[in-house]
């Protein structure tokens, strides 16, 4: 069986927090799955931002389970009254949100008696028959419920996380990638690229312009599975670019 018949696993990130939205802070997360899951040959598809709203993540959670292998949450599963990702996991799958018994004596270990308040002990609940992701940073973990992954927001925290669950991924052949250079700008390489693209639909090809030295360039970055046609494409678009004057580079 060749990578193009093989099944294509895919995932989509739902990054979870006002203070995304807002601005306040940034996302640090993302481009850390999808590297992850690229080498893992699982294709991220969509990635969301959504507020801290119960039925916006209980909606969300319910479509994205089922529309892709995998889902994998970011934020809202701390100690504060506005961390409600993991409750609202719960009622996405209609199951009760409890005190999960393995991350109950994590926290009893992390804790010296009476320092384990009621705050706390809310990052050891879970819903019902959901599996722990280690986090050897902080110890609170995360959990596995079905096909739904539920991580940290704090970027340390949930590499660590991610890193941990990467492992265990069924996935096909890792997505690899080519990046050639050039210093021409997209309006004059747009016919061609097009041309490339439709004689490689296996390869994605993607062009993205930049400003640098006061001229304009484009990097024209190809995804694939199969290197031999990922190369040929890769080679095709330098040569394209070589025709138009450029001086394409590739990496």
């Amino acid at each position: 069986m060749n990578a193009a018949s093989e099944k294509v696993y895919t995932a989509c990130v739902l990054i979870v927090g006002n203070e995304i939205l807002s601005g306040r802070t940034q996302d640090e997360n993302l481009a850390y799955i999808a590297k992850g899951l690229a080498a893992s040959g699982v294709l991220l598809k969509e990635a969301r931002v959504i507020p801290d709203v119960e039925a916006t993540i209980i909606r969300h959670v319910n479509e994205l389970r089922v529309q892709y292998d995998y889902l994998f949450t970011t934020g809202g599963i701390g100690p504060t009254h506005d961390d409600i990702t993991s409750e609202c996991v719960a009622k996405a799958f209609g199951v009760k949100w409890t005190l999960h018994p393995e991350a109950h004596k994590i926290f009893l270990a992390l804790y010296k008696p009476g320092d384990l308040n009621e705050a706390r002990l809310r990052m050891a609940h879970t819903p019902e028959g959901a599996s722990l992701i280690v986090n050897p940073v902080s110890r609170a973990p995360g959990f596995q419920m079905g096909n739904v992954y539920v991580m940290a927001g704090i970027p340390g925290v949930m590499r660590a996380m991610f890193d941990s669950v990467r492992q265990n991924l069924k996935g096909g052949p890792p997505v690899l990638s080519r990046t050639v250079g050039c210093d021409l700008p997209e309006g004059t390489i747009a016919k061609g690229l097009g041309a490339i693209q439709a004689r490689y639909a296996d390869v994605d090809i993607g062009s993205y312009p930049f400003y640098r030295r006061g001229s304009f360039g484009t990097s024209l970055v190809l995804r694939g599975r199969e290197p031999k046609r990922l190369d040929q494409a890769a080679q095709e678009v330098m040569a394209m670019v070589r025709e138009l004057g450029g001086a394409p580079s590739i990496e």
